[in-house]
């Protein structure tokens, strides 16, 4: 499943590129060129910020998953409920760490898409 969700993260994002590629390249005239372009690059702007905060979210994360590993250690020391609690963090650190590649995935979709949007506003 896990897998899945990176190819459909793929596909998503190839697709969007695949897009805006074929739109930029069959306008005629270059005034709608370069408003399309300068719309594109306003909505990858825009989730590239929203990357950016995730990579921010990750990081308060993983404090939180290094605290409570802290926290855990002297707990497992005879409790009972100790391997649920290990999974979760378990979970929580795959969960991270998948949304982390999906997000460096974005931005790099994100990047060649300005790329695209540049090139079509350069040339006329």
């Amino acid at each position: 499943m896990v897998f899945l969700s990176f190819v459909y993260r793929f596909l998503t994002n190839f697709a969007f590129m695949a897009v805006v590629y074929f739109s930029l390249n069959f306008m005629e005239k270059y005034p709608n060129r370069a408003i399309l372009a300068i719309l594109v690059l306003v909505y990858a702007a825009m989730r590239a910020a929203s990357t950016l905060r995730a990579f921010y979210f990750f990081q308060k994360i993983e404090k939180l998953e290094a605290e409570t590993r802290r926290l855990q250690a002297p707990i497992n020391d005879g409790s009972g409920g100790t391997t649920a609690r290990k999974q979760v963090v378990a979970d929580v650190a795959r969960l991270r760490r998948d949304g982390e590649l999906k997000s460096y995935m974005d931005l790099f979709f994100l990047a060649l898409i300005v790329l695209l949007c540049v090139a079509a506003i350069m040339r006329q």
